[in-house]
């Protein structure tokens, strides 16, 4: 059984870092270490909350718990999202290490939570950086969203080729990257799109746009393909199953008319889908209205 250490936010009530995370991949069967850098009542900007950003000190002290309990060998992922401070970006760096040292094989899947098109940045300058600069050489996989990736890369993305620019300059040509929330303007109006650059091109794929904001998406999407990744062993079925379940988690929280990801009731969408569902699927995003 595939293992994932996921280390990120969490929060008691609502849907988002681990909270989005841990389900769908246990769902995929996955064995995952869930590793908090904080933990809230509820997500920010759905009310007053209360809880904080863990110190890093304590953030390494539970990892410190794994390797000595063996755990940390027997990892094949470690997934991060939120991250708090800049201390805890440093010891996701040195973990990584570690997990490498142990597990030559170990894939590193980076999301690097740094802002959105609607709010802008929202962590700490020195947080920022830390992320672009210490842990986006470490990845095997990024999954920013196509404001991260602006950020990130300094392109502003109007058109594919500035979108494959961005893309390159991010991974180097030495790793992988899938960008979320793709909107430039060679994505149809009614759609929004995900797109995959590894070492075989591009691949994107457009699903059908929800114009609400659910906080969540992208960690429940990067945990997904984080999944699909460890059971397929293949980065574009790894993209194609997760878009799907995606689409089909939204489109169920949308019908539902919740403010959370109805990752309950919609938990039956993390499953392997065979070719012939994700064709049928792909149709049914590209159908006119």
């Amino acid at each position: 059984m595939p293992r994932v250490l996921s280390i990120q936010s969490h929060v008691a009530d609502g849907h988002v870092g681990n909270a989005a995370a841990v389900l769908p991949m246990q769902r995929l069967g996955i064995e995952v270490l869930p590793v908090h850098t904080l933990q809230l009542s509820n997500h920010p900007g759905h009310g007053a909350f209360r809880g904080r950003v863990f110190e890093a000190s304590h953030v390494a002290e539970v990892l410190e718990g794994l390797e000595a309990h063996g755990s940390l060998a027997s990892c094949d992922a470690v997934l991060t999202g939120y991250l708090g401070s800049a201390a805890i970006a440093e010891v996701v760096r040195d973990v990584v290490a570690r997990a490498r040292s142990l597990n030559p094989s170990l894939v590193y899947v980076c999301d690097p939570v740094i802002g959105d098109a609607h709010k802008g940045v929202y962590v700490r300058p020195d947080l920022a950086d830390a992320i672009r600069d210490r842990l986006v050489p470490l990845a095997d996989f990024l999954l920013p969203n196509q404001f991260e990736l602006q950020f990130l890369t300094g392109i502003d993305i109007c058109d594919a080729a500035s979108l494959r620019a961005a893309a390159e300059r991010l991974t180097g040509g030495v790793r992988s990257a899938v960008v979320t929330s793709v909107t430039h303007g060679g994505i149809a109006a009614p759609c929004v799109a995900t797109a995959l650059f590894d070492a075989r091109g591009t691949e994107v794929i457009e699903t059908r746009r929800i114009d609400r904001q659910f906080s969540g998406a992208g960690d429940c999407f990067a945990a997904l393909f984080t999944a699909y990744r460890l059971v397929t062993g293949d980065n574009r079925a790894a993209h194609w199953q997760a878009a799907t379940a995606m689409a089909s988690l939204l489109s169920k929280t949308e019908r539902l008319g919740r403010d959370e990801l109805a990752l309950v009731e919609g938990q039956g969408a993390f499953r392997l889908r065979s070719l012939a569902e994700l064709s049928r699927a792909h149709r049914q995003w590209k159908r006119p209205g």
